[in-house]
């Protein structure tokens, strides 16, 4: 019973480390990608579960599986939210949020899904490329994440940004409408 105890807790104190190792990462990216922190920390902490309670057979890229598979709950997360506003707008429910500006929110909130959207077109490297840098992650890690030489980040940034240009531009120049 000891010996059961002991690997109990080696195991816990294997995960804290793992926990603190890469819970701040996987947030900022979370965040960026949500666009609330608070979301963000349950999606985070919702893929450490996950990890816990059903590890990856291989160890080796744990950041990269951790990144993936957050990153798909935090879409699940968005598709959930979505169709909750459906829902709530089909059923004449509207939820008053005050702001201090709320032109300015409603501006921000316009951008915010308009990116989300232009983001939604790329192919998944090139989102994952660019959410990934943005949320701070050196080219390194990005290269540990996606799977490719650290030598070769750069230029898939580069065209990464190249491709969400030109999609933002065709998306703004259609009559595509936020709202």
């Amino acid at each position: 019973m000891q010996s059961i105890t002991t690997e109990h807790k080696k195991n816990l104190a294997g995960f804290k480390e793992l926990f603190e190792r890469h819970y701040p990462a996987i947030c900022r990216q979370l965040t960026c990608l949500l666009g609330s922190r608070t979301a963000a920390e349950d999606v985070a902490q919702e893929a450490f579960v996950k990890l816990y309670e059903t590890p990856p057979k291989e160890f080796s890229n744990l950041g990269g599986w951790l990144t993936k598979v957050a990153t798909n709950m935090a879409y699940n997360h968005l598709n959930s939210e979505n169709s909750r506003r459906r829902r709530e707008a089909a059923a004449g429910i509207s939820i008053a949020v005050v702001e201090a500006d709320p032109a300015e929110a409603l501006v921000r909130d316009e951008e915010v899904i308009f990116t989300r959207r232009v983001l939604e077109l790329l192919p998944e490297r090139d989102r994952y490329c660019l959410l990934l840098k943005f949320s701070g992650m050196n080219y390194a890690a990005i290269a540990r994440v996606i799977g490719v030489k650290e030598s070769s980040v750069g230029t898939l940034l580069a065209r990464a940004r190249a491709k969400f240009k030109a999609e933002y531009i065709k998306l703004e120049g259609s009559d595509y409408n936020v709202l």
